[in-house]
C-alpha cells in the first residue's frame, strides 16, 4: 500500500470525504481512514512536516506531500495541520485517505456510457440516477468506474489500479447527471486544483417541496454529519461544527406545492443541495434519507396523496440532477462548457406537477 501516497494529489477539501460534490462519497460513507501513523520521537527537533513524511513514506514526494497537508488529509494530534507546521516531539502524525487502507480491485466491466465529450486528457460523462459512482461498501461491481475502466484499458497513459481511477469528484449514486474524468495524472491534478480553488461552473436543477418564496437567494451554514443519525448530515451554527458550505439558488418555476430550482454550488460538502435545501425548509422532492419521500406539503385529500404517490414512482429518487458543469481544459487552457437536460423521470414529474396545478385553476 506505500504507492498509494503517490495519488494523494487528487484529494482535495473540498467535499467529505471525495471531493467538490454534492456527494455520497464511497457510497454514503463519509469517514476517512488512516493509511499512515507516526509518532515523533521524545528527542524529535523541529522540523516540516512535509520534510519529516517524506522521509518516512515509500514513493511519497514532497510536493504531493504538501497537497495533501494543505487538503486537510494530514493530522497531528487528531487536528489537520498545513504543510508548513513544525514537527514536535511525541506528536502523533496520522495520513488520511477517503478510501480503506487494502487492495480494491477494479474490475474492467463493459457497462454502456453516456459520454458527453472525450479527448487524449479527459471524459465528461452524463452518469443515470441508480448507478453508484466508485466501488466499496457493498458495491464493488457496475459502478461507473468499472465501466470506465473497461472504455479506457487500452488507454496507454490510464492506470487501472490508481485507486482514483482518474476521477476528479463525484455525485450521489441517485443523483444524475454531468461528471468529469481524468485520464492522466497532469490532467488529475489540474482539474482537482480547479475544483480545489472553486473556479469551476457547477449548476444543479432540484425539484424541492413547498413554494420558495425568494426569487433566489444564498444558503450559508456548516454541514457535517449528524450526531443524531449518522447516515444523513445536517447544518450547524457557524463555527461550532463541520465543514464551511454555501449554496446559491434561483427559482425556475412554482408548481403548486413544489418549486423547481437551479442551485450553484461555491463548496461541495457531502450531500450540500439536499441538507441546505432541508434547512431553509424546501426538502428535495423523494429524497428518502431526507424525508422528501414523505408529502411536506398540499392537501389531505386522498385523491391529492395519490397523486403524490404517483410522483414517487415515476421518479423513485431524490429530483436532483447535474445540470450543467464547466472548467478550463489542463492542456490547451480553453474553457469548456457542458449542459446535461433534465433526464426523463425528472422531467415526467414536472410536466405531472404543472398538470396538477392547470387542473386546480
Amino acid at each position: 500500500m506505500e504507492d498509494l501516497i503517490d495519488n494523494i494529489t487528487d484529494i482535495y477539501p473540498d467535499v467529505e470525504p471525495c471531493l467538490f460534490n454534492d456527494s455520497d462519497d464511497l457510497n454514503d460513507s463519509d469517514d476517512l481512514y488512516e493509511h499512515y501513523r507516526f509518532v515523533a520521537d521524545k528527542g524529535q527537533s523541529l522540523l516540516r512536516i512535509d520534510k519529516f513524511l517524506v522521509d518516512r513514506i515509500v514513493h511519497a514526494s514532497r510536493n504531493r506531500i504538501q497537497q495533501a497537508a494543505d487538503a486537510g488529509y494530514i493530522l497531528v494530534n487528531g487536528l489537520p495541520v498545513r504543510s508548513n507546521y513544525k514537527v514536535k516531539p511525541e506528536d502523533t502524525i496520522t495520513v488520511m485517505m477517503d478510501y480503506p487502507r487494502r487492495e480494491l480491485e477494479i474490475i474492467p466491466e463493459d457497462i454502456p456510457l453516456n459520454i458527453v465529450y472525450e479527448d487524449d486528457d479527459l471524459m465528461v460523462v452524463n452518469k443515470p440516477a441508480g448507478m453508484v459512482v466508485h466501488p466499496g461498501h457493498g458495491n464493488y461491481t457496475g459502478t461507473l468506474i468499472n465501466a470506465v475502466a473497461w472504455h479506457l484499458k487500452d488507454h496507454p497513459a490510464y492506470n487501472i489500479q490508481d485507486p482514483r481511477m482518474g476521477l476528479v469528484h463525484r455525485i450521489d449514486k441517485d443523483t444524475s447527471g454531468l461528471l468529469l474524468i481524468a485520464k492522466n495524472e497532469v490532467a488529475k491534478t489540474h482539474l482537482g486544483l480547479q475544483f480545489f480553488n472553486k473556479t469551476t461552473q457547477r449548476k444543479y436543477h432540484a425539484l424541492v417541496w413547498g413554494i420558495v418564496k425568494e426569487d433566489e437567494g444564498t444558503i450559508e451554514g456548516n454541514i457535517g454529519r449528524n450526531p443524531k443519525d449518522r447516515q444523513q448530515f445536517t447544518v450547524f451554527p457557524e463555527g461550532d461544527q463541520g465543514k464551511s458550505a454555501i449554496t446559491h439558488y434561483q427559482v425556475l418555476e412554482r408548481l403548486g406545492y413544489v418549486s423547481l430550482v437551479a442551485c450553484r454550488l461555491e463548496t461541495g460538502r457531502t450531500h450540500q443541495i439536499r441538507v441546505h435545501m432541508k434547512h431553509i425548509g424546501h426538502t428535495i422532492f423523494n429524497d428518502a434519507r431526507y424525508g422528501g419521500n414523505e408529502i411536506l406539503k398540499g392537501t389531505r385529500f386522498a385523491k391529492y396523496k395519490q397523486f403524490v404517490q404517483n410522483c414517487f414512482e415515476r421518479c423513485p429518487r431524490q429530483a436532483l440532477h447535474a445540470r450543467t458543469l464547466g472548467f478550463i481544459h489542463p492542456r490547451t487552457h480553453r474553457e469548456l462548457f457542458f449542459e446535461s437536460e433534465l433526464p426523463e423521470d425528472m422531467t415526467a414529474v414536472l410536466e405531472k406537477w404543472r398538470k396538477y396545478v392547470r387542473s386546480e385553476k
